[in-house]
């Protein structure tokens, strides 16, 4: 990606914004972070990220948003704990458009709400990308909608701001490359892709705090395993799915009924299409024996060793 592109994208951004305040709905993946950076570049404080807790995240992970954006970049961030309301509206929902469609209008009110405190601010920045936008709707020849992705189309509407999306054309290696390129650090810029709607999505089941807390555990055990091994950086995508199901097990002398956990990771070049991650037997067995000696309600580990299509990355 040549630097004349992102000039050309900053002096957009500038032109468009006129002097005026900018939003950026900040979630702390990369799309969204390279979005923010490069705004801020372009209009400096004229920028106000939001970031929204929606209680859906990692472990510790809108903590680290928050000290990363305003310590190291010094952006104008406001913080919003909308936990408790997203599990909320969230309880006793299976289906997972039902759980995207709730999500995208919960971000929604959440975020209009908080907007509305920015006085004279009439855009709004989005990391959306292309496969976002194919996914979702018709965008440069036919394409079946896949699944709904909660930051593409509705929100001008609803929230009368009109959109900023530099990426909206581009991939998630071109927009690596652009956070490369900004001084963003690698660590972030080749982090692993995480769905808008997170957490929600990889339950396979109604979603309470206590699943979602147990799903975060296993997930920082997975990832602190592949990171100890050397694989993160050779994976697009990695991840744990709880299953709506519990088998039977043994833990010491009892048998037990508890959950039961699938990993997921893949290799892509741009998210289109993905091949299951061959992990060596050795591998697996470690990581599986983590998880359960580890995490309480886990005692059975599957892995998933579909490629895309036919299955898609994310289970739901």
């Amino acid at each position: 990606m040549p630097s004349s592109f992102i000039d050309r994208k900053v002096e957009e951004i500038r032109n468009t914004a006129g002097g005026g305040k900018v939003i950026c709905a900040l979630s702390g993946g990369v799309d969204s972070s390279v979005a923010a950076v490069l705004a801020h570049k372009a209009i400096g404080k004229n920028l106000v990220c939001i970031h929204i807790d929606n209680g859906l995240m990692r472990k510790d992970e809108s903590k680290k948003v928050v000290e990363l954006f305003r310590k190291s970049y010094k952006i104008n961030l406001d913080f919003v704990d909308a936990s408790e309301l997203f599990l909320k509206r969230l309880k006793g929902i299976t289906d997972p458009e039902m759980k995207r469609k709730i999500i995208g209008k919960t971000f929604i009110d959440v975020f209009e709400k908080e907007a509305k405190r920015i006085k004279g601010a009439k855009y709004l920045v989005q990391g959306t990308l292309y496969p976002d936008v194919i996914e979702s709707v018709s965008f440069k020849g036919p394409s079946a909608t896949i699944k709904t992705h909660h930051n593409v189309g509705g929100l001008p509407e609803r929230m009368k701001f009109k959109l900023i999306e530099p990426f909206r054309e581009l991939f998630k290696d071109e927009v690596r490359e652009i956070g490369l390129k900004l001084g963003i650090p690698k660590e972030l810029i080749f982090r692993h892709p995480f769905p808008g709607p997170g957490l929600a999505i990889r339950v396979m089941s109604d979603i309470d705090k206590e699943k979602l807390d147990l799903l975060r555990d296993v997930d920082e055990i997975y990832i602190g395993q592949l990171k100890k091994h050397g694989l993160y950086g050779k994976i697009w995508q990695a991840f744990a799915v709880l299953l709506p199901v519990q088998t039977v097990g043994v833990m010491g002398d009892e048998r037990s009924y508890e959950n039961v956990i699938a990993l997921r990771a893949v290799t892509s070049v741009d998210g289109m299409t993905a091949d299951f991650y061959g992990f060596e037997k050795d591998f697996l067995a470690e990581t599986s024996n983590m998880i359960i000696n580890r995490v309480k309600g886990v005692n059975r580990v599957v892995y998933d060793i579909s490629s895309k299509p036919p299955a898609t990355i994310e289970w739901e």
